[in-house]
């Protein structure tokens, strides 16, 4: 009965969220907002229509662990060592500050300092999930505050760990020395490094076994069966559960199976996680919210408010531009789920009061349906923001005069300033981050570190009398406000601008911008460009081709794509005949034989025009010509033509008539 019971409430909980989703994608807001509403539309709180939600419980706890896994695989080592460095900086910092935070609030209020201690961590988490997403969907990845805002991320889900593994030792009596609770927390921490090395001993060779049975299922339940398995032996030896899954997947994510593995179980992970995020809405205090809606409101407010300010100042002081770190601050600004992850483990040890907790859920609830409204707004609010940094005083800026502007030193900005150097073309570049403009100027780069969205640092690089100004950058919220600043200060200044998708064309050449680079377009013009060439058709015709693909295709910004007659004069060089060459091999079979045994033309409809041998040239050879070695073929035919006659002149001596 209680079987029947807990699958009535599945299906309750999955039929009600495949609605309440579909209409928060078309809103262009995260899933994870919409399984929270699920659970406070269908909790007790509200519709009542499940009020015993033990079972859904049990399977919020398999999502907690899967949840964790995915993350474990999906966090790289490398890029982790890579930018370890700013990583821990400034992810370090901010679980220190928002974790005092936390402690101040909880000693306020009169708990002890265990739990004023717990209440740090719970603030400390963001939520990865709706960042992570918003970020993704707004192509702000490579942006530096999108950057910053991941490696916080990223440390705030490694620093999950040890949290887990304070909880127990926050949760002792008062009476257990020092000495005691350090041995605990030095036992745990081996136990897991033990765990950690054992499994990424013998978990490659595993994988690897199951990988050459080749058979899919197989596969899958085997990383099941691996990776539960080390999260049992966890819970066994008095971790918790979903520490194993995290350690599991921290290995995999080390081996050469991680992306099988993320595809094969994605789909159970959006199953369970949307069990776990279902259940704590269901615990949101409606009745709490609705008697107390003024210390609320407070409440969101000051955790929002808060939590930006300590990021912001975290990465003012690493000499970002205010912009950047207000952006980030905003990002990082709400509660996350791994807030609730920690409160199950807390609850294990009564380390708060019920009602707090219920209280606290609620809270942090809230701010995650508003991080996804300041996540929409913050282009407003950061293009609001005046410029507060010192100005740079290099002595090169004074003397600009018809330069180029580079903004943004990734990739594309180092290459033009390569060029430009080298052309002895005066040029400055303005970059937004210290470590890659301390990095240039050791190696002589003409470089000042500055927000160009500020009309002060355009200024400062004497916009005025710039020629030709290269935005270079990722950001496409600040390249618009770029251009729109650049148009308004030189109306003669030439602009270019790389995007990376095709539909920021319109926009950008309205706001000024001269001409735009779109990556996505011209990707499809290289790709074509290749396949040209395996049509044997000429490098010159290929490049002409290509241009009136950008001229007629950039023409039409509203419906950017190939035109007709780029593709009809495609298909008459297709048609018409083309010249290739193909350098005859001692092994081919053409070898020492003259054009009249080799029968080229009858055979292929290819004419051989003329043979290079020894850097000599012999033109229109006779059918007694006899080919050797080493003699370079000019052929003349159709792209099929020529195709038939490179596979007849490369075939190979049959080793049967060798011998």
């Amino acid at each position: 009965m209680n079987e029947a019971h807990l699958f009535k409430d599945i299906l309750i909980v999955l039929a009600f969220a495949i609605p309440i989703i579909y209409l928060f994608n078309k809103l262009n807001l995260p899933s994870i907002i919409g399984f929270i509403v699920t659970g406070v539309i269908i909790g007790p709180n509200f519709l009542k229509i499940i009020t015993d939600f033990e079972g859904i419980n049990q399977l919020a706890e398999i999502g907690i662990a899967l949840l964790l896994f995915t993350i474990g695989i999906e966090i790289s080592f490398n890029n982790f060592i890579r930018n370890f460095k700013e990583i821990i900086l400034i992810g370090g910092f901010q679980i220190l500050g928002t974790t005092l935070l936390g402690f101040l609030f909880g000693v306020t209020i009169g708990f002890n300092i265990q739990q004023s201690i717990f209440i740090g961590f719970l603030i400390t988490q963001s939520s990865s999930s709706i960042i992570l997403k918003m970020i993704s969907d707004r192509d702000e990845i490579d942006t530096p505050h999108g950057k910053i805002a991941t490696g916080i991320l990223v440390f705030q889900d490694l620093m999950v760990l040890p949290m887990m593994l304070l909880i127990p030792i926050l949760g002792v009596s008062t009476e257990t020395t020092f000495i005691e609770i350090t041995l605990r927390l030095v036992g745990s921490f081996a136990l897991i490094v033990l765990i950690f090395f054992v499994a990424k001993f013998l978990m490659p060779y595993v994988l690897y076994q199951l990988i050459q049975i080749q058979m899919r299922d197989v596969f899958i339940i085997g990383v099941f069966v691996l990776s539960f398995g080390i999260a049992f032996l966890t819970q066994m030896i008095g971790l918790s559960f979903a520490i194993g899954a995290f350690i599991a997947g921290l290995v995999i994510s080390e081996t050469d199976y991680t992306h099988q593995v993320i595809g094969d179980i994605i789909p159970f992970k959006e199953v369970f996680t949307s069990f776990f995020f279902i259940s704590f809405g269901m615990l949101l205090n409606l009745e709490y919210l609705l008697l107390n809606p003024f210390i609320s409101l407070i409440l969101v407010i000051s955790v929002i408010v808060f939590k930006a300010i300590v990021v912001i100042l975290i990465i003012l002081i690493q000499k970002y531009p205010l912009r950047i770190a207000a952006l980030v601050g905003l990002y990082i600004a709400q509660i996350g789920e791994f807030a609730f992850v920690l409160i199950l483990k807390g609850a294990e040890y009564s380390l708060l009061p019920e009602s707090f907790l219920n209280q606290f859920i609620s809270i942090s609830i809230l701010t995650m349906f508003i991080s996804p409204i300041l996540l929409k707004i913050s282009p407003y609010i950061s293009s609001k923001i005046p410029h507060l940094e010192k100005l740079s005083s290099e002595d090169f800026l004074k003397n600009l005069r018809n330069h180029v502007i580079i903004i943004g030193y990734g990739l594309n900005g180092r290459n033009v300033s390569k060029v430009l150097r080298e052309a002895q073309i005066p040029y400055v570049v303005i970059e937004a981050n210290p470590k890659n403009v301390i990095h240039a100027k050791k190696e002589g780069e003409q470089i000042i570190n500055g927000d160009a969205t500020k009309k002060e640092i355009l200024e400062l690089v004497n916009i005025h009398k710039a020629k030709i100004v290269v935005v270079a950058i990722s950001d496409s919220m600040a390249t618009r406000i770029i251009v729109r600043l650049v148009r308004e200060l030189n109306r003669g200044v030439y602009l270019i601008v790389r995007t990376r998708y095709v539909r920021d064309v319109e926009d950008l050449v309205k706001l000024g911008a001269d001409e735009v680079i779109p990556e996505e377009f011209e990707t499809s013009i290289q790709i074509l460009s290749r396949v040209l060439k395996k049509f044997h058709i000429p490098n010159s015709v290929i490049l002409a081709q290509a241009n009136t693909l950008r001229t007629e295709s950039y023409g039409i910004f509203r419906d950017v794509r190939f035109t007709e007659h780029a593709f009809d004069q495609i298909n008459q060089i297709l048609a018409q005949g083309t010249i290739d060459t193909i350098m005859i091999l001692p092994e081919h079979d053409a070898a020492n034989k003259t054009l009249k045994e080799i029968d080229l033309r009858a055979k292929t409809n290819a004419t051989v025009i003329s043979v290079i041998r020894d850097n000599q040239f012999i033109p229109n050879p006779s059918g007694d010509f006899k080919v050797y070695p080493n003699d370079l073929l000019v052929l003349f035919g159709t792209h099929n033509a020529i195709d038939r006659a490179v596979e007849l002149l490369t075939k190979k001596v049959n080793e049967n008539e060798r011998v």
